[in-house]
């Protein structure tokens, strides 16, 4: 079982041809990281995954390149330059380094300026640049200037995996991708049109935010696409609101792998995070994170699951896919349609959402209703 759904990555979601460079990458933990025994051992599955993903793909492949780095111990911080190396090529990076572009852009300070004669340089040198991506570190680099450069500007296809646990190997992987991707992407027009969006849960979470002139992206696992990129486990629609205008009140019950012992209590103004509140230690981390940077309070991100395969709520990789659920993210959105660069992305998964979309000529539509779907 495990050894079909590895080699459906390769043939079904990035539909991987001969010819084609493939890079497998992940990471390992670090002595800063604190981490529970059953995580350790998670980590380490992860880590034989991504070995018997190389050695799988060359069955399908010209080559694959296997790579494993410390940790960076953030999700939405860049990767070290080893990796960069690898997947744009040695050429790419030297320019970038003569021109004294990369250093801004993996510490996320570069203006937009310096992007833009980065991506002059990865754009002449883009045939350098690995074919297809999967990406197996704990750590999540979607939201990263590496992965945007390479699907958006080389036309890398890239596959997501942080915090990935092989139990989705049977679970949130084992489903009908095709009908999938045609659930998400009529989900994906019906938000799109809207311009606000109001959601409202059970455990008393209110927020309401904007998405005009935002997309709406599905996220289906259908990766064959010149550019294209997804989680695996897949199976949402997410956008970036618009900064400044999401205001409410978030409840936590769910840290990214556990339940929390208590409620943490988030107040929202202006789109940013501007208090919190709860008993569980998680908040210590919490805090932590949003007094490094102002940008790290943002709210980054509103996603609605879809894959009706996902069932497990103790990893947010899994619990953000799962159908009629919606998620929210804190931090950086600047790849995905957003303005906010910062070396985090962290997402909250929220049960039995009712959520509201209203449109340009103030008409109202009710998307879900306690977590199920009435479209």
């Amino acid at each position: 079982m495990f050894e079909n759904t590895i080699r459906d990555i390769f043939r079904v979601n990035l539909g991987v041809r001969k010819h084609e460079r493939v890079l497998v990458f992940n990471d390992r933990v670090t002595a800063k990281e604190e981490v529970t025994e059953a995580d350790d051992e998670r980590r380490a599955a992860l880590r034989s995954l991504a070995i018997l993903a190389a050695d799988t793909g060359n069955i399908f492949c010209k080559s694959v390149l296997h790579h494993e780095y410390k940790a960076t111990g953030s999700h939405g911080a860049e990767p070290p330059l080893k990796l960069w190396e690898l997947a744009f090529g040695t050429k790419t990076i030297e320019n970038l380094q003569n021109e004294r572009l990369l250093r801004p852009i993996m510490k996320k300070i570069a203006s937009d300026s310096v992007i833009q004669k980065a991506e002059q340089i990865i754009k002449q040198y883009k045939g350098h640049a690995v074919d297809c991506v999967i990406a197996l570190s704990n750590f999540s680099t979607s939201h990263t200037r590496f992965r945007d450069f390479l699907t958006r500007v080389c036309g890398c296809r890239y596959a997501s995996m942080p915090l990935f646990d092989t139990f989705m190997l049977e679970g949130a992987m084992n489903v009908d991708w095709r009908a999938l991707a045609k659930t998400t992407k009529n989900l994906a027009r019906i938000i799109d049109k809207a311009e606000y969006i109001h959601i409202k849960t059970p455990n008393g979470t209110s927020l309401s935010l904007s998405k005009k002139d935002r997309k709406a992206l599905p996220d289906t696992g259908i990766l064959t696409r010149r550019g294209a990129f997804g989680n695996l486990p897949a199976g949402e629609v997410y956008t970036a609101p618009v900064e400044g205008t999401a205001t409410g009140k978030m409840v936590l019950e769910w840290a990214p792998t556990r339940q929390l012992l208590s409620p943490i209590t988030l107040m929202v103004k202006n789109g940013l995070v501007v208090a919190m509140a709860g008993d569980d230690v998680y908040v210590s981390y919490l805090r932590q994170k949003l007094s490094e940077r102002v940008e790290n309070a943002n709210i980054a991100e509103l996603g609605i699951g879809t894959n009706n395969a996902a069932k497990r709520p103790d990893n947010i990789l899994e619990s953000e896919k799962i159908l009629g659920t919606i998620h929210i993210a804190l931090g950086d959105n600047s790849s995905f349609g957003g303005k906010v660069k910062t070396p985090f992305h962290q997402d909250f998964v929220f049960f039995k959402p009712t959520v509201t979309v209203i449109y340009s000529d103030g008409s109202k539509k009710q998307i879900l209703k306690n977590g199920k779907m009435l479209f």
